[in-house]
């Protein structure tokens, strides 16, 4: 059936839907499940999830139990029985931590402690990778193809899907252009696209940069606020035209643009952390409240756009080790750390004195 999804398309597939609001199901050999997610979920859904039989879970991650008190007795996640005459809004104040301080006291929560927890770990794994607050109602169901053929919705397999997931996006360089601009005019912009359908990547080269020898180069993770607004409450956007400045002093370098917005959990995501922030949290206390890690960041895209381009070797402008340990394990040898410590003010100096302390930048 050459027509038919293959299993990268219904991933794309299901992480839409889960942005939308739209059920997914998901099949395995730990049965089936009804996956809906928290933030998106409507009064509608919920109120129909109340008709079916079985009685649904919420999943969060152990981060995010811990700020709750609540029991991740699968280590990595807790799933959280609904009380009774538990409402949507009670299901989305569990989901998200913006009312906590106000509304500390949202238990005492019952945990489910047995049975696989599989299908409720790639739930969350869905929502993250939509760009999601990483929690999500699940609901067995006798027979979750079954389900999904009959209500039209996408089913996926998490033991097809979680390798893709897992392994390094593939990617298709989809068209470059002569772009000058202001540190060189001998500039040029490339596009790649993922095929699993998630967000296009970019790399500036400036100048003509060897091949045979390492290029002075720079992984930037989009930053809206920082390098289109100009936010104080961080340094991406000094870092960003620091980069390209030296770039355009030395003629020659590249630099990696990926769309990784808010260390990989996406704008508005990064706008809750903000808020959370405002409440006396700092950087990764907020990202934990939230149910994320410290980082969720991908830097295996950017050692893929490197070898596309035919550079093997790099200088690499970072105050992150992370960066250099993934393009090392990732065949792009770090001949040079070049440091790049600009950006500093009186609204982000502990953020980055945070990410010294935590996140073990070179600051």
């Amino acid at each position: 059936m050459p027509f038919a999804p293959d299993t990268t398309e219904l991933l794309a597939r299901a992480r839409s839907d889960l942005r939308m609001g739209v059920p997914v199901v998901l099949s395995g050999g730990d049965g089936a499940a009804l996956v809906l997610a928290a933030e998106t979920l409507t009064p509608p859904r919920f109120a129909e999830l109340a008709t079916l039989p079985g009685a649904p879970v919420l999943a969060i991650t152990a981060r995010r139990a811990e700020t709750l008190k609540a029991r991740p007795y699968d280590t990595d996640l807790a799933r959280l029985r609904l009380p009774r005459g538990a409402d949507l809004a009670w299901v989305q104040a569990v989901a998200d931590p913006s009312d906590d301080l106000v509304s500390p006291m949202k238990g005492p929560f019952q945990s489910d402690r047995d049975g696989p927890a599989t299908l409720h770990r790639a739930a969350l794994r869905l929502a993250k990778s939509a760009r999601l607050l990483p929690a999500a109602l699940v609901l067995a169901l006798d027979d979750g193809p079954g389900f999904a053929a009959t209500h039209g919705l996408t089913h996926v397999r998490p033991d097809a899907t979680d390798p893709l997931m897992a392994a390094p996006t593939a990617l298709n360089e989809i068209v470059s252009a002569r772009l000058p601009v202001e540190v060189s005019t001998a500039g040029r912009l490339h596009v790649f696209r993922p095929e699993d359908g998630s967000e296009e990547h970019y790399a500036m080269e400036i100048g003509r940069p060897a091949r045979n020898a390492p290029v002075l180069a720079r992984l930037h993770s989009a930053c809206f606020t920082g390098d289109v607004m100009g936010s104080l409450k961080c340094d991406c956007g000094p870092q960003l035209r620091a980069a390209l400045a030296q770039m355009g002093d030395e003629g020659a370098g590249v630099l990696l643009y990926l769309n990784q917005e808010g260390r990989g959990i996406g704008l508005a995501n990064k706008m809750r952390a903000y808020s959370l922030q405002d409440q006396g949290f700092d950087t990764v206390e907020a990202n934990h409240r939230l149910g994320f890690e410290d980082d969720e960041r991908d830097f295996r895209i950017g050692a893929a756009i490197l070898r596309e381009l035919g550079f093997a070797s790099v200088r690499l402008l970072t105050n992150n080790p992370n960066k250099i340990a993934m393009m090392e394990r990732n065949g792009i040898a770090v001949a040079e750390r070049v440091p790049l410590k600009v950006g500093e003010n009186a609204h982000n100096r502990a953020y980055l004195a945070t990410k010294a302390a935590k996140s073990g930048h070179m600051l």
